[in-house]
């Protein structure tokens, strides 16, 4: 019996190579509700998003999709999107991509492809989505990320990417209305985003 912890767990990399990692994620049979990613060259297993971020999930999907780019789709998920430059894997959370990205019978998706990459965050999540996630997808190009910090009940669009990461930030609490940037140009209404009291 394989025992899950709701923290991330991490295994050493003695396997070698980026693909050799990758190979190995194809080969895990992971309980259902966790996800594999490779993050600083470690195998991360961590539990998917609690229930109640699936409504936000939605919102904010509902909120995109009718400013998406053409011929792109948003979802949320489990897809692992690969960043081979920087040897990196991530099952983000909600994701919009050209459809061609997925035109593919890998289980490896571009993250190259991706324009969107929201990520709402959990305790055992948080610090990968602030700094390791935000500097990959703004190293690898990707217009817009969005980070849901759920602890902090607020919003922040991180945009104009650059070989650094990204140039441009902006931070709201939960409940206002953030502006997301080219190539969506629209508001984000996060009214309803705040976790359910205990």
């Amino acid at each position: 019996m394989t025992v899950m912890a709701e923290r991330p767990t991490t295994h050493g990399t003695e396997l070698g190579d980026f693909e050799e990692m990758l190979n190995l994620l194809d080969e895990l049979e992971l309980r259902d509700g966790f996800k594999a990613e490779i993050i600083r060259g470690n195998i991360v297993v961590s539990p998917w998003s609690k229930a109640f971020h699936l409504d936000v999930m939605e919102l904010v999907c509902e909120q995109l999709r009718p400013h998406l780019p053409a011929e792109h789709r948003i979802s949320y998920g489990p897809f692992l999107y690969v960043f081979p430059g920087v040897e990196r894997a991530y099952g983000s959370d909600i994701h919009a991509a050209h459809r061609s990205a997925s035109r593919s019978t890998s289980s490896h998706l571009d993250g190259e492809a991706l324009s969107f990459v929201a990520e709402p965050t959990s305790s055992s999540t948080r610090d990968d989505d602030l700094t390791d996630k935000a500097e990959t997808y703004g190293k690898a190009g990707v217009p817009v990320y969005l980070l849901l910090d759920m602890q902090e009940e607020q919003a922040t669009v991180f945009s104009m990417p650059s070989a650094k990461g990204y140039e441009a930030r902006e931070t709201k609490p939960f409940g206002e209305k953030l502006s997301v940037p080219a190539p969506f140009d629209c508001v984000l209404d996060t009214t309803n985003f705040t976790a359910p009291r205990a």
